[in-house]
């Protein structure tokens, strides 16, 4: 099992930055590196506890798909999506956001587990990981600046 924590600081409310987070077109947005899509479930606007959403992707040269149920979510706190189906053994992402003086920090924890055994395991501590870090950091860059411009013209 390989974990993934990152920590996000945001010049916004949390009601803001939790929305932005849930937000479909947004995550299409961040993720144009790998042409990300939601290509099925909701498609479009805020994803919902309970609700699928099915992505495809450009990722090491291949195109792959990625089913996730939200399967937890507590307004505006905490949310948890995890695959249903798609090339990993197991994937679960947990959100949380802790405001605090007006101002967000967004903790996402990843867990993950690859197929393969060994060479899995290897691809992983050799390109994987590193991969999955840098596209969480690229995605909560554009939704830091996107709260911060919201904020900033919605005070």
């Amino acid at each position: 099992m390989t974990t993934i924590n990152l920590i996000t600081k945001i010049n916004a409310p949390k009601k803001i930055v939790f929305n932005l987070s849930r937000n479909i077109d947004i995550h299409q947005n961040s993720a144009s590196q790998t042409n990300e899509k939601a290509i099925d479930g909701v498609t479009s606007g805020l994803i919902n506890y309970n609700e699928t959403v099915t992505w495809r992707g450009k990722h090491f040269g291949f195109y792959l798909t990625h089913k996730s149920r939200m399967t937890a979510m507590d307004f505006y706190d905490y949310f948890v999506d995890e695959m249903e189906e798609g090339k990993f053994k197991s994937f679960k992402h947990e959100h949380s956001f802790v405001e605090k003086d007006g101002k967000t920090v967004m903790i996402d924890n990843l867990n993950y587990e690859t197929p393969f055994g060994i060479f899995g395991q290897l691809f992983d501590k050799m390109i994987l990981k590193k991969h999955l870090t840098n596209f969480i950091i690229q995605r909560n860059k554009v939704l830091k600046e996107l709260a911060e411009k919201h904020n900033q013209t919605h005070p």
